[in-house]
């Protein structure tokens, strides 16, 4: 089985040198090696935005785009003590907003159930943004939202 894609545009050198000089970068982190490998499979995926995602393999597919069940569970407490303080207060604060003008409407169309479910879909946000954000955190010294 071929494991590249012959209809995908070709690699530039550059970009090869900048997923070194990233890579190289990470090798020096102060994180465990498991957080290591995340980074690795974030920067061959393109970075934050992931524009390469699916032409890495399955196994680094996970690793880049993955579910933090950590930040599900404590939200903006796990972003504090990852030192993303900034993007914790923003987060916690946008969400708040959402949650409480939806439950609100919710409420007033007779769907109370949903409107009190809708912290999970808050939860969710911080699982699915968690490792990303810890990415340029660490790798790409971006401190947040201001």
């Amino acid at each position: 089985m071929q494991t590249e894609n012959p209809y995908a545009t070709p690699k530039s050198a550059v970009i090869d040198s900048d997923l070194e000089a990233i890579n190289h970068r990470i090798d020096h982190l102060e994180v465990s090696d498991t957080w290591k490998e995340r980074f690795r499979a974030i920067a061959a995926a393109g970075g934050p935005a992931l524009k390469n995602i699916k032409s890495l393999p399955k196994s680094q597919r996970k690793k880049a785009f993955s579910f933090n069940f950590l930040a599900f569970l404590f939200g903006p407490f796990y972003y504090l003590v990852k030192r993303m303080w900034k993007k914790a207060i923003f987060y916690t604060v946008v969400m708040m907003v959402i949650i409480v003008i939806l439950s609100i409407i919710l409420d007033y169309l007779g769907y109370p159930r949903i409107a009190d479910s809708l912290h999970f879909g808050a939860a969710g946000f911080f699982a699915a943004k968690a490792n990303i954000d810890f990415y340029k955190h660490s790798v790409l010294h971006d401190s947040g939202c201001w």
